[in-house]
């Protein structure tokens, strides 16, 4: 057994001993460096007398490194069952601080399994990153239950989530994130950190909730004018917004936004102006 500063064995060790191989099916992308691990733990702040949530924990390798790092408590959310007698090791070692839950996270109501406040740390399986992250930003009532989220994306999706208007990668993901907190990329790993390694690099993302978010009417107005004005982002936007209102002229003026201009050049204000108009005229 090789000495790792937990006193547990080694990652590879582990996987060996288990017989564990990353999944395809289910997103997975095994990150065994715990020096790695622990420099994404260290990314989340410091976290003495923190509740983390991770969703995904694999083989544990974040799970060790919060763990290392302070937290007080880690609640595990896995749904791969082959990981979870790994974890279970990993609890009796951290004797009340890990609580392992078999499950998918987007049919947990993690705020009633987590103490609370608690943050989100988790390398996320990437096919299902954006629903997870698009589910958590949709959280009812806000501020939410989380005080902090640190995520890790393939790259193309942290792009998204933290694009500014006018460049090609800006969005609908970009809207909904930057409206209800404030996003920046932390950390960039190239595919060789993970096994197996992807075809893509992967970005660590910080989301901190804004407590007061600008005033968008409600959350389900501006996602229905966001995909209005996106679902035809060539058009000007007294085009592609007649899928929301008949006369986009008359939305548009009462927002002051000119009626030329294309969804890519509106800023996350404006499209809170927008969607606020648009809702004060159907309600």
């Amino acid at each position: 057994m090789t000495g790792t500063p937990d006193g547990l064995p080694t990652l590879s060790e582990v996987i060996r001993a288990h017989g564990l191989s990353a999944r395809k099916s289910l997103g997975q992308n095994f990150i065994l460096d715990l020096n790695l691990t622990r420099r994404i733990a260290r990314a989340a702040g410091p976290l003495e007398g923190v509740n983390v949530v991770e969703v995904g924990a694999g083989p544990g390798g974040l799970t060790r490194a919060l763990l290392l790092e302070g937290a007080a408590t880690v609640t595990a959310i896995e749904r791969d069952r082959r990981c979870l007698p790994i974890l279970q090791q990993i609890s009796e070692h951290y004797p009340g601080q890990l609580k392992i839950i078999e499950g998918d996270a987007l049919e947990t109501d993690l705020s009633a399994v987590a103490p609370s406040p608690a943050r989100i740390v988790a390398n996320l399986p990437y096919g299902a990153s954006t629903e997870l992250l698009v589910h958590w930003l949709s959280a009812e009532p806000w501020p939410p239950w989380y005080e902090r989220m640190v995520l890790m994306f393939q790259r193309e999706v942290a792009q998204r989530i933290v694009s500014e208007p006018n460049i090609k990668s800006y969005g609908r993901l970009s809207i909904l994130a930057q409206w209800r907190t404030r996003a920046r990329t932390v950390l960039t790993l190239p595919p060789r950190a993970f096994t197996p390694a992807p075809k893509v690099e992967s970005s660590l993302v910080e989301f901190v909730p804004i407590a007061e978010p600008a005033n968008a009417g409600s959350r389900a107005a501006l996602e229905q004018v966001v995909a209005a004005a996106f679902g035809q982002r060539r058009k000007m936007l007294r085009q592609s917004l007649k899928r929301v209102t008949p006369v986009p002229e008359e939305l548009l003026e009462a927002a002051g936004i000119d009626a030329a201009l294309r969804a890519e050049a509106l800023s996350v204000e404006q499209f809170c102006a927008l969607s606020r108009a648009w809702h004060e005229k159907n309600t």
